[in-house]
């Protein structure tokens, strides 16, 4: 009961919304009314609104389609379709010969967090069975937290050598199965997903929270408005060229100085549970970013790593 008074409570709060917009646009016209919708993203009553008939158990995806989640410790790979929310594939792999997340290069460990593929290679050397999908490790949060090493793969096994038991810190699959992997997806609308133990595939509450101050920490972007601005990244903020918090406030007080009307469009948004052996509450974030002020333009990807920490959204680094 309390659901469905919660619901008719949205409806009838966006119903008066509606009504008020064609007022709003009749007298002020379609600016003021593009305030008022912007305003509404930065509001955690939208966002419960808009996520409450939608499957979220592996995150929020708007461009991503396929899901792979390798959980070390079962040593197994599934993957998901978020269009046709079902799973499309599971299969038993070897993974690297030491436990724990890589660090370094050579430890002969599979690292642990969220990766986009790169690449399908199929003219590759036959240890590595018919194919193989390339992942982006060190991805940037890897790097901003000092890790190395390259090279890691979703591959196949070899044919005519001794199979070994584990990988130097890549995920494999035997041949027949990387094949049907491989012909399920489109590997540049992929992410794997490899965590230590079994996979915890976050909350709504979070996910929540993620979206609307994503919108609270653009119009505070948008508006040159530094100190609200700082205050939702981390005290230990880090880039991954080692830039520390402390520079990048430098730099972005430079620029908000100068008071430029900002364009600031999120599309595409991607909200990924990202484990970690920190102990820390992390989700990856990827969407399409336009920016544009009177002299400069970026229209690209944006990556944010971010905590949520005592019910507060912080980033920790950022493309």
């Amino acid at each position: 009961m309390r659901k469905l008074l919660f619901f008719l409570f949205i409806a009838n709060s966006l119903f008066a919304v509606s009504n008020d917009l064609v007022q709003i646009y009749r007298t002020q016209g379609l600016d003021a009314v593009e305030k008022i919708l912007e305003e509404q993203l930065t509001k955690k009553e939208y966002w419960n609104y808009h996520l409450a008939t939608q499957d979220i158990s592996n995150g929020y995806y708007e461009s991503i389609q396929y899901v792979m989640i390798c959980q070390k410790d079962m040593k197994d790979i599934v993957l998901y379709d978020t269009k046709k929310k079902k799973k499309l594939f599971s299969s038993s792999v070897f993974i690297g010969k030491k436990s724990g997340d890589k660090k370094v290069e050579g430890d002969l460990k599979t690292p642990v967090g969220a990766y986009e593929l790169t690449n399908k290679l199929t003219n590759i050397d036959p240890f590595y069975g018919p194919l193989a999908l390339t992942t982006n490790y060190p991805n940037i949060f890897d790097k901003a937290n000092g890790k190395t090493g390259h090279g890691i793969w979703i591959h196949g096994l070899p044919e005519k050598e001794k199979r070994n038991k584990f990988t130097k810190g890549c995920i494999a699959l035997d041949n027949d199965k990387i094949k049907t992997l491989s012909n399920s997806i489109n590997y540049k609308n992929s992410i794997l997903v490899i965590s230590e133990g079994k996979f915890n595939n976050g909350s709504k509450e979070d996910i929540v929270s993620i979206l609307s101050s994503i919108f609270q920490w653009r119009k505070a972007w948008k508006a040159n408005d530094l100190k609200t601005y700082i205050s939702f990244y981390d005290n230990n903020f880090k880039k991954s060229n080692g830039e520390t918090l402390k520079k990048f406030k430098e730099h972005k007080k430079r620029i908000f100085a100068k008071k430029e009307k900002k364009t600031i469009k999120f599309t595409n948004i991607n909200v990924i549970p990202y484990p970690n052996n920190l102990g820390k509450n992390l989700y990856k974030v990827i969407m399409d970013e336009e920016y544009r002020t009177k002299n400069y333009q970026f229209i690209g990807k944006k990556e944010l790593y971010v905590e949520i920490k005592n019910n507060q959204f912080k980033i920790l680094t950022e493309s």
